[in-house]
């Protein structure tokens, strides 16, 4: 066994990759990849990924990119080891892919406005009450994924659905590193606060954590 993951530090889609690696206790090899460098659009990369876009994952001869792909890839071909990201019977298994859905196509919709107000806009093209709209369909559709738990995680055991939606959660608090008065924890329900907490308590979350986030 020998895998390879190509990843961007900060990347959404490559954390939930590094995640589920760490949940199935898989040895694995990171390759970090640089955006401003364009190292996404060397050929050496697109000879991999045409897409040049993170993650890639190399498994052996077996190239794979998409984040929910590689999830059910590891799962799929590494049963045995550490524990499932797709967990339980098949309805279990359907509402963790349902889940996984949700968060790309209504959370991810909700967050990139405030994610491109905090790091894509200059001060001066930024309109407050654009921030007071994105804000309030974030808050909306937060709530509406809260109501889905059941336990202490969304698909009851910890699943790959949590490792699709914690990056997401956490670019709202990495907002502030551009807007220091950006209420992050006002997005939140307290079953989401005290959800992102467990999230982070992961004995291998630290490992995952973009290294830049930390300084």
């Amino acid at each position: 066994m020998s895998i390879t993951l190509y990843y961007g530090s900060g990347s959404p889609y490559a954390w939930r990759a590094q995640l589920a690696l760490e949940h199935k206790a898989l040895p694995y090899e990171r390759k970090v990849l640089s955006f401003s460098a364009g190292d996404t659009r060397k050929p050496e990369y697109v000879a991999l990924n045409p897409r040049h876009r993170v993650p890639t994952l190399v498994d052996g001869d077996f190239v794979l990119y998409e984040s929910n792909a590689i999830a059910a890839y590891l799962d799929a071909a590494y049963p045995g080891r550490g524990a499932p990201l797709f967990p339980g019977d098949a309805r279990s298994q359907a509402t963790v892919w349902r889940l996984m859905m949700e968060v790309d196509n209504y959370v991810e919709k909700v967050t990139d406005p405030i994610t491109e107000y905090a790091f894509f806009l200059k001060p001066e093209q930024r309109d407050p009450q654009k921030l007071v709209e994105a804000r309030k369909a974030a808050t909306e559709e937060f709530a509406q994924m809260s109501r889905y738990f059941k336990g202490d995680f969304l698909a009851g055991p910890l699943s790959a659905a949590d490792f699709s939606l914690y990056p997401f959660i956490a670019f709202m608090y990495r907002a502030r590193v551009k807007l220091p008065d950006f209420d992050a924890d006002g997005l939140l329900t307290p079953a989401l606060k005290a959800w992102k907490a467990r999230m982070e308590a992961l004995p291998y979350f630290d490992k995952t954590s973009p290294p830049h986030w930390k300084q």
